[in-house]
């Protein structure tokens, strides 16, 4: 399993190939405000552990594993801003919360996360419901 810093590192990569097609040491860098040796030392980690190749001077993609991850930790980044977002957290504190949060919680509780998107998505009038009790509380 990785650490949490290699999945921070994973999720980015994933993320920046996704968009982009590659992802440059200079990119995780600036996206995770590390210094570029910090983002070589972790590459060569992850190297090692099989989640990318890497290859000197050539640069590195993904592995299957490290693929499979990469989306996993993007599906749990999206899915815990949308709790948030249902359960009425001001949107400019849902990133940091999230990134606060996402590290320490059991893919057991990310599933019961889910659920309750799920619960709530599928019938509007229960997200309505939940919002007049959140206006009721907050007089």
């Amino acid at each position: 399993m990785p650490t949490p810093s290699m999945e921070d590192y994973i999720e980015q990569i994933y993320i920046l190939i996704e968009k982009k097609g590659y992802a440059r040491v200079s990119d995780i860098a600036e996206a995770l405000k590390v210094h570029p040796s910090s983002v070589t030392k972790m590459i060569q980690k992850l190297d090692k552990d099989e989640y990318l190749i890497y290859e000197k001077y050539r640069g590195f993609v993904l592995t299957a594993k490290g693929k499979k991850i990469g989306e996993r930790l993007v599906f749990r980044h999206d899915l815990l801003e949308e709790f948030l977002e249902i359960i009425g957290v001001e949107k400019e504190n849902i990133y940091e919360d999230v990134e606060g949060i996402e590290h320490h919680l059991s893919w057991n509780s990310i599933d019961r996360i889910g659920d309750v998107v799920t619960y709530f998505k599928e019938d509007p009038k229960r997200l309505d419901d939940l919002q007049q009790i959140q206006m009721q509380n907050e007089k």
